[in-house]
């Protein structure tokens, strides 16, 4: 009974620690989030935080995104797995009656039409589910033309929409497309330290009290029911400012200068919007793509390439030190690090994202004392010139680039796989540092290799942090000639690498 007590606080605490992760966006400069809401009134199901926007932000789709209704299901192990026919069964989110699905079309008949639906869950979707094959790896959206794929219902979509389908008792599937338009699911979510670390380092950013790491409770957690109990649990950013003064949460902290001048990069869409960067010191790249695809015409060499370079070389010219927000692909970090090389004399810091939140990565951060180096191989494939490398760091990429490179690259004679000792992992990298370190092994290993051959092309298959590839591209001249490539990671467009700058 005591275990089932204290589950039940730590889900509590959960529901509102998301709350406030999302409360304090409230405060940031050129925020599009106008109120959040804990425990709202509706819709059923999906009431546990709502957060409203406006202007509202863009989405993965071609319609932006007004609302965001949140279900949150905390558990108390994290090896928990799911399938698609949990989503019909009611005691999968704790209920007697109602399945999220039925929550989910109950939410569509009241939420806002450009409303959007997150079901958040520390439990991870089944290996081999059908389910992982129709969520996104770019914002973990229901990829609906991968479920909707056309085929019949005897086929591996058509029995999950079969399943969803009469489980609604939906007449067909485009009544079905009508409900689970907007759903995502974000499943393998942060535990309650990581959170607990995360609105910490999200309060200080916004002038707001932390909590100490000493302390056995975490004000946060308490505050929120009270603001429920008070119906204050609907808060704006007057009323927030209101409540962390009357609560004494407000710091009054003297003025620092900043010596870093904050830029961004954004190439992929995604429901939050950049933060750190005025409007004037931002690049917006969204309308060249659709999710992480060039629109139909556009070309990274001739469209993407000129307005990365002349973005950079103008922001250099107004600060010597730069902290660069990379919310774009691969490709465009690498840019970025050719143009902000170590000639450049630009200082460079980047904020990196990961799944305890957005850090500050430097090159002389003190990373690299515990990151592992690379172990490396090489694999001879063909008789031809040029060199491949995979960079395996947060996922397994010689298999896909050996592949790549043997039904379209017969010029590349050998492949170089970069691997961690320990295996993929996202956590795998440490740092600025060790990136950099990193990025100097991969840089010094090839420059070896082309010693007797300078104008051999080096073609970078990567699936690695942004940063890595940033401090790679600082490596340009010594790898150059080079093609990047990106991979089709959401598996939606040609299921492959694809080519993007040329870099000599």
């Amino acid at each position: 009974m005591v275990d089932a007590v204290v589950a039940r606080w730590h889900g509590d605490n959960y529901q509102a620690r998301i709350f406030w992760l999302n409360a304090f966006n409230l405060l940031l400069p050129h925020t599009c989030v106008v109120e959040v809401t804990f425990e709202a009134d509706g819709p059923k199901a999906f009431d546990d935080v709502v957060v409203k926007y406006d202007p509202h932000v863009a989405g993965s789709g071609p319609d932006r995104i007004s609302a965001e209704y949140h279900q949150v299901k905390w558990h108390v192990q994290t090896g928990g797995r799911f399938g698609y026919e949990d989503f019909t069964a009611p005691t999968f989110i704790g209920a007697q009656s109602f399945s999220l699905l039925e929550r989910l079309q109950q939410a569509r008949e009241t939420a806002p039409s450009l409303a959007r639906f997150t079901f958040l869950t520390t439990y991870r979707i089944k290996d081999g589910d059908p389910l992982a094959n129709v969520i996104s790896g770019h914002d973990h959206s229901l990829l609906s033309e991968r479920l909707f794929d056309g085929t019949t219902d005897r086929s591996r979509m058509g029995a999950v929409r079969k399943c969803w389908r009469e489980h609604l008792q939906l007449a067909n599937d485009t009544e079905l497309r009508a409900v689970i338009q907007g759903l995502r699911v974000v499943e393998g979510y942060r535990s309650l330290y990581e959170l607990r670390e995360e609105i910490n380092r999200k309060a200080e950013s916004v002038g707001v009290r932390a909590c100490n790491a000493a302390e056995s409770d975490f004000r946060y957690d308490e505050l929120a029911r009270q603001l429920k109990v008070r119906q204050l649990s609907a808060l704006t950013r007057e009323t927030l400012l209101q409540v962390c003064r009357e609560e004494g949460l407000l710091v009054d902290r003297p003025a620092e200068s900043d010596p870093f001048r904050s830029i961004a990069i954004r190439s992929i869409r995604r429901a939050a919007n950049i933060v750190g960067a005025s409007p004037e010191d931002t690049l917006l790249l969204t309308g060249d793509f659709r999710e992480r695809y060039l629109e139909d015409g556009r070309e990274w060499q001739r469209d993407i390439r000129p307005k990365v370079e002349t973005f950079l070389r103008s922001t250099a010219t107004k600060s010597s030190k730069l902290r660069l927000i990379l919310d774009a692909h691969a490709s465009i970090a690498f840019l970025s690090g050719a143009v902000l090389d170590l000639k450049s004399g630009i200082t460079t810091e980047l904020v990196q994202n990961g799944r305890v939140g957005a850090k500050t990565w430097r090159p002389d951060d003190g990373s690299a004392s515990t990151g592992a180096r690379f172990d490396i191989t090489e694999e001879r494939l063909d008789q031809g010139r040029d060199l491949a490398l995979a960079i395996n760091i947060s996922h397994p990429a010689t298999a896909q680039a050996r592949a790549y490179v043997v039904s379209q690259l017969p010029e590349a004679g050998t492949l170089v796989s970069f691997n961690m000792p320990s295996g993929p992992a996202h956590q795998s990298v440490t740092g600025g540092e060790h990136a950099a370190v990193l990025a100097e092994q991969i840089s010094n290993h090839v420059r070896l290799r082309k010693a007797d051959d300078p104008d051999a092309i080096v073609h970078i298959f990567a699936a690695a942090p942004n940063s890595l590839l940033f401090y790679l591209g600082q490596h340009h001249q010594a790898i150059a000639p080079c093609i990047v490539y990106e991979f089709d990671f959401d598996r939606c467009d040609h299921k492959t690498y694809q080519p993007s700058f040329i870099i000599n």
